[in-house]
């Protein structure tokens, strides 16, 4: 077994926790600034029918490289693999800056989604590796909430950056950034990781990001670049799924399985990575159609459409930073029942009032769902993560968020077939409002039973109280 001593002293979390916001901020950030600025990038570049891939090239690249960064971390230390990150992130915004073409500024963005990897589910490891199970809680909160400002300051200088005609600038101000937390983390995180040579799974790790690659990519284009029954569709789903069951074989020999299959067997990890599921599935249901739901049945600017999304992000991380308190009394399971009751108590709210539109009960909504989502998600990860020693601490935060994107990405081709069905083929903005009502209405009502299905999946969650020792050590496994 690897070991490892707890990471860095207790006055150096401070900067190293700011250093982690800082990069989670980097992807947050990137995640919504360039939609504002498609119209100019677009009118630059050209290639109309090629803009959606910007963003589907960078979700697939970050959500299938996930698993291996989270391994390796396992392997060679936390340090490395989010310095790779940033430095991956920092390579490909310096390309994206400087594209020439449509399908360049794609390339480039794959780049960034590599980085964007290692980044996200490095930043919870590391803060699960320096915190203790009562002090998690509220780090996650801290870097949770970083998604919440990000929500309104990506769209924001997205849009200035257009009106200003200086596209470029949204890759090139990530510089800056990027050396700025790499310098933070060289100097402030410390790492002790035991030298010895490790066998790395080559082969999974080919079989899996080419296996979910296709996978990914058939859910993310299935209805909207090709049909679902398309050979196209029929043909990704079958090779993926061929691949992914030479990658099970595979594991199965692998000295160092890039994804231990055996860690799934056991319940708590079976069912939080369900729940992470769950939470993708939601979020993106949200994210994806409040803002049309808004600005088709009651006109609002796409500003006000994207702050009742941003009342989302706001509540997760208010209701994430408490949730310490609550799980330490009445464990990991009960918290996560309350998360999930009333996310299911937002969703249902959404979903019955969406005939009647209304610019005020929206970002409530969204706020209740937010504060349900923080005290299910938080909860949810730092149990898998307490349950297992240093050297598997990755891996299973790696599946966590593996799963969220996986949700996330299944969700769109879900939440996006139920809406196509009412909106039928054509341009959304010439839709009737009650007709665009009635497409939200029943996408918020699908958000609603994937909510309940996700609890339902949470009662098989196995009671966790928090044991007095392991509450009090970042690494109890290390004492």
């Amino acid at each position: 077994m690897t070991m490892t001593s707890a990471v860095g002293f207790r006055s150096e979390r401070g900067p190293i926790l700011i250093s982690l916001m800082l990069t989670t901020g980097l992807v947050a950030i990137d995640a919504t600034i360039l939609a504002t600025a498609v119209p100019t990038i677009v009118k630059d570049l050209g290639d109309f029918a090629l803009f959606p891939w910007l963003f589907s090239v960078y979700l697939l690249a970050q959500a299938v490289t996930v698993p291996i960064y989270a391994k390796l971390s396992d392997q060679f230390g936390r340090k490395p693999i989010i310095l790779v990150g940033i430095g991956l992130f920092l390579l490909g915004s310096i390309l994206c800056g400087f594209a020439w073409s449509m399908p360049a500024l794609i390339v480039f963005r794959a780049i960034q989604g590599l980085g964007a990897g290692a980044v996200q589910p490095m930043a919870i490891t590391i803060a699960g590796d320096i915190y203790t199970v009562a002090e998690r809680a509220k780090a996650q909160g801290y870097i949770a909430s970083v998604w919440a400002v990000s929500s309104v300051i990506g769209p924001t200088l997205g849009g200035i950056f257009s009106q200003l005609d200086i596209w470029r600038g949204i890759f090139f101000i990530n510089v800056p950034l990027c050396v700025l937390a790499g310098w933070m983390l060289v100097r402030s995180l410390h790492e002790n990781v035991e030298k010895r040579e490790h066998k790395i799974d080559f082969v999974g790790a080919v079989l899996l990001t080419v296996a979910m690659s296709l996978i990914i990519l058939a859910v993310l284009q299935g209805g909207t670049t090709w049909a679902w029954n398309s050979w196209q569709s029929i043909g990704l789903f079958a090779t993926g799924a061929v691949l992914l069951t030479a990658f099970v074989l595979a594991e199965r020999r692998a000295a160092e399985p890039i994804l231990p299959l055996r860690l799934l067997t056991r319940r708590l990890l079976l069912t939080t990575t369900f729940i992470a599921f769950g939470v993708g599935a939601i979020l993106i249901g949200l994210t994806s159609y409040v803002p049309t739901y808004l600005e088709g049945s009651l006109g609002v600017p796409p500003l006000a459409a994207g702050l009742a999304v941003a009342a989302l992000t706001i509540g997760w991380p208010i209701s994430a930073s408490i949730s310490g308190r609550i799980y330490l009394r009445i464990g990991f399971k009960r918290t996560v029942l309350i998360g999930l009751s009333i996310g299911i108590a937002g969703t249902a709210s959404l979903a019955l009032s969406a005939p009647t539109p209304s610019i005020i009960t929206v970002p409530i909504a969204c706020f209740v769902i937010g504060l349900g989502m923080g005290l299910t998600n938080a909860p949810a990860l730092i149990a898998a993560q307490s349950s297992v020693a240093w050297n598997q601490r990755g891996v299973v935060t790696g599946t966590n968020q593996f799963s969220r994107a996986i949700g996330s990405a299944l969700g769109v081709a879900i939440f996006g077939a139920i809406a196509n069905s009412i909106f039928g083929p054509g341009d959304v903005t010439t839709l009737a409002p009650a007709t665009i009502a009635a497409g939200g209405g029943a996408v918020f009502l699908a958000v609603c039973a994937v909510t309940v299905a996700t609890l339902v999946a949470a009662l098989t969650m196995p009671p966790t109280p928090v044991a007095p020792a392991a509450a009090a050590s970042a690494a109890p496994e290390l004492a």
